[in-house]
């Protein structure tokens, strides 16, 4: 048996100092926060979507980077198993809308509490407020660690999950880059994923807390059609956010690095253009004498009123007998192509995870294992694979701590 050393203790950490204590290896987990699990803690709205229950085959599909490499991990341990893994635990689940499961209860510290429970009945040593300042290496072989009181502690495997940048106040400040660089490895280009979007106009904000339904948004660059998307959109004092938009920062968000994108959204969808002049026809009827200010709050919600009245070519005094079909087919062009420009994206502190990490290339897929250093493993966020929303970055840190702590023997 080996004695195992865990640098980060969320959900890969956890996970992985349980599946290796089951085996009978002696495992320490060190922490620098006071408590286990901080990131789980605000998962799903305090709720912890930890993973979905789709068809195994769309797990992949709901992977952003990393689909290929992660085929071992998924397969060797699927999202059910990690269904049955914390319903033998005690947690009693459920599933919703998108197949996303969380605790029955609706508290993601049932997550954290289970696993800590079990890591303390297989007798796991937890170091709770111990900072590791380094992982430490020779001859291609792994040592152990230091830690910031001067002390080393000796090891025959260092598993690093400490996760990545986002969410700085949980402790997630990228140390796992640093000890992944100062041992020989890659780090690709990180920026933060699964976050609101920036814009540009002055006319955003004014809708500040307005959420849209049903809505398309379609992302252009260089003119050219980058990304698309139907779904919920929520607009903000700094730009848009929702499902819609945190999806979208996940497959395009690195062009954000490099320039601005311009973007619309189709307000109404479902409907064709000519279907939309009959339905503003219809609300014109009986309401010819009336200013089309006063007519327009029956075609959108409150917020939005002043921003098209703004945006668009007809007057708000304007009598709606005068409103010519020019007039009319402008201000639908603005509804299905309502227009604006993205500059960035949201901070780390409100990502939902960081896109980049070690490169796959120096991992070896079915052990999570280091190619540059034996009995050196990556588990979780710290590796450069995201997916998207809906329990599939917590499936990637439980499937990579099952395959690291399988591995070692």
């Amino acid at each position: 048996m080996s004695k195992a050393v865990i640098v980060g203790g969320g959900a890969a950490g956890m996970a992985a100092a349980v599946f290796l204590a089951e085996k009978g290896h002696t495992v320490h987990l060190f922490e620098k926060n006071e408590k286990l699990g901080k990131k789980i803690y605000i998962t799903g709205k305090g709720r912890c979507n930890f993973t979905n229950a789709c068809p195994q085959e769309e797990l992949f599909d709901n992977i952003i980077h990393g689909r290929k490499f992660l085929y071992s991990a998924f397969y060797g341990y699927n999202n059910f198993d990690v269904i049955d893994f914390f319903e033998s635990l005690g947690v009693r689940t459920k599933t919703e809308r998108g197949n996303r499961v969380f605790p029955r209860s609706n508290h993601a510290s049932d997550i954290t509490l289970a696993l800590e429970k079990r890591m303390k009945a297989l007798d796991v040593t937890i170091h709770l407020k111990t900072e590791v300042t380094e992982v430490l290496a020779s001859d291609g072989q792994i040592r152990g660690i230091s830690l910031k009181d001067g002390s080393l502690i000796q090891a025959d495997a260092v598993l690093v999950a400490t996760g990545g940048l986002s969410y700085p106040s949980t402790g997630s400040t990228g140390d796992g880059y640093r000890f992944a660089r100062s041992l020989g490895h890659q780090v690709t280009p990180l920026c933060p994923s699964l976050v609101p979007f920036l814009t540009q106009e002055d006319y955003i904000p004014l809708m500040q807390g307005l959420s849209l339904k049903n809505v398309s948004l379609t992302l252009f660059r260089k003119n050219k059609k980058c990304w698309d998307g139907f779904g919920e959109l929520l607009f903000t004092h700094r730009g848009i956010s929702g499902p819609l938009a945190l999806t979208a920062s996940a497959q395009i968000g690195e062009y954000l690095l490099l320039e601005q994108l311009t973007a619309q959204i189709d307000w109404k969808p479902a409907l064709t253009q000519e279907q939309l002049d009959d339905r503003l026809l219809r609300e014109f009827s009986g309401q010819e004498n009336r200013q089309f200010k006063n007519v327009i709050p029956s075609l959108l919600p409150a917020k939005a009123v002043p921003v098209f009245l703004k945006l668009g070519i007809i007057s708000p005094e304007k009598v709606i007998h005068d409103v010519t079909r020019q007039e009319r087919k402008e201000f639908i062009k603005i509804l299905k192509h309502f227009p604006f420009t993205i500059t960035g994206l949201g901070g780390y502190n409100e990502a939902v995870v960081t896109k980049g990490g070690v490169s796959l290339k120096e991992i070896h897929p079915g052990t999570m294992e280091s190619k540059k250093v034996k009995g050196l493993y990556f588990i979780g966020e710290v590796l450069d694979a995201d997916g998207l929303t809906g329990g599939f970055n917590l499936q990637i840190a439980w499937s990579t701590a099952h395959a690291a702590a399988e591995s070692i023997a």
